[in-house]
């Protein structure tokens, strides 16, 4: 979800573009419920700090362009910390070492296979 403002996100916008409805009892997608007292304010706008920090959604502000981008619900907090990919020293056919680090800026098809 990406907003101009924190300000004025209407229960109907939150949940249309994060799938989780604001309701008195709580933070709702189907029959799960998380509770988030704040979440739902008075007028009918959701307190966007209190409803992602419930539902573990990270919100990142990017100053220069005023804008905010809310990711998606991690319950349990398994999200990636970073995007960050690893990169192993593989062997090529000829036993050479190749780190995937030199391909970058290139498109890469990764393919793996096991015998298990």
């Amino acid at each position: 979800m990406i907003l101009t403002s924190l300000d004025g996100v209407t229960a109907d916008d939150f949940a249309e573009h994060t799938g989780w409805a604001p309701k008195p009892e709580g933070l709702c997608r189907g029959e799960v419920c998380v509770p988030a007292p704040g979440s739902l304010l008075a007028d009918g706008t959701v307190h966007i700090e209190t409803a992602t920090a419930r539902l573990g959604m990270p919100v990142v502000h990017d100053e220069q362009h005023g804008a905010w981008a809310v990711g998606s619900a991690t319950l349990g907090g398994k999200a990636l910390a970073t995007a960050t990919a690893a990169d192993p020293e593989l062997l090529t056919r000829d036993g050479n070492p190749f780190r995937l680090s030199a391909l970058h800026g290139r498109k890469v098809l990764l393919v793996a296979w096991s015998s298990y």
